[in-house]
């Protein structure tokens, strides 16, 4: 088993695009590990939502109330995350829920910060699966569908 991992930082309102695709769709990828962090702990109130899509968003990026529905066949993860400007309390665990789904195509990661503007780290892990032709077909199927109906 091979883990990819990658890491970032988000501004408020932003999109970090992770790619991924090849040229014959044979390498899969599944979320193993998916964490947010905020960049100033204890010096910035701030709330941060921090969504990965199989697609890339077609809409602008909320700057306050996010939505998060896991009915969205293209939404593979959400973490939310709190931070206080007390230093005892800065840092809230919040909560962190993935898909275990296998997909073969770029991933994109989105960020809302609902209490002002401030940017947020991510760290992502991928487990990479090499996928026969009927896996690599219905992965790529469903990406087709998901890209048609956006």
């Amino acid at each position: 088993m091979t883990i990819k991992s990658f890491r970032g930082q988000i501004e408020d309102a932003g999109t970090d695009t992770i790619i991924l695709h090849t040229n014959d769709g044979s390498t899969g990828y599944r979320i193993v590990k998916f964490q947010i962090m905020p960049v100033s702990p204890g010096t910035v109130a701030s709330e941060h939502t921090v969504q990965v899509w199989k697609v890339a968003p077609t809409t602008a990026i909320p700057t306050t109330t996010p939505d998060i529905n896991f009915s969205d066949n293209t939404l593979l993860g959400a973490a939310i995350v709190g931070n206080s400007t007390n230093i005892t309390s800065s840092y809230s665990e919040g909560t962190i829920i993935f898909d275990n789904e296998i997909f073969n195509q770029d991933i994109y990661i989105t960020h809302t910060e609902a209490n002002g503007t401030a940017a947020v780290n991510y760290y992502l892990e991928l487990e990479q699966i090499k996928l026969d032709l009927p896996e690599n077909t219905v992965a790529t199927l469903k990406d087709i569908r998901n890209i048609a109906s956006q």
